[in-house]
């Protein structure tokens, strides 16, 4: 994960206004991610990122999903956390050939494209992923559900239906920068 500066959203877990519209920007999607998925804690992200790319090694790309990345429930558009402080879950989806091969025959939507969520209601799935799932729930406060997708799922949902997203950990090889004369 590269070093970048990260701008901090205000501090309160109502949703960003600025999300009302139909695509949220790079910057708006991130400021709803540091501020309701980890409390405007940024060495907390960094951890969480950590965590998952030492337990998944060969996963590509994990993005966030759902109402941490728009601040609102899709189903009835109530605000993040609605039912009270650590009630809205975290919906991780890990990209990549690897972390399909993590997931049993019975945990697909799509065998090999696209699992179900590990949750609490779904462990037996992929049981070498609740260690981690654990982890990560102790660390944010909340339930973290844990699925994984393939890159065409990612851009399928994400750039044909406008299903916002925010990646967390890209580890796909950038095309080289064009030079110029």
């Amino acid at each position: 994960m590269a070093d970048e500066i990260l701008h901090v959203a205000p501090t309160s877990a109502e949703p960003n206004p600025e999300l009302a519209g139909d695509q949220p920007s790079e910057e708006q999607k991130r400021d709803n991610v540091l501020r309701l998925a980890f409390g405007n804690d940024e060495a907390k992200m960094h951890e969480f990122c950590r965590l998952i790319d030492d337990a998944v090694p060969g996963c590509h790309r994990v993005v966030l999903r759902g109402s941490a990345v728009t601040g609102r429930r899709w189903r009835d558009g109530a605000p993040f956390d609605s039912d009270g402080p650590g009630t809205s879950d975290l919906d991780l989806t890990l990209v990549g050939d690897e972390p399909i091969k993590l997931f049993s025959i019975t945990g697909f939507f799509v065998p090999g494209v696209h699992s179900r969520p590990v949750s609490k209601d779904d462990p037996e799935i992929a049981p070498d992923l609740i260690p981690l799932r654990e982890k990560l729930m102790a660390m944010v406060g909340r339930p973290v559900n844990i699925q994984a997708s393939r890159d065409v799922v990612m851009h399928f949902r994400g750039d044909l239906l406008g299903q916002p997203y925010y990646v967390l950990i890209d580890h796909l090889p950038r095309p080289p920068a064009e030079s110029t004369p």
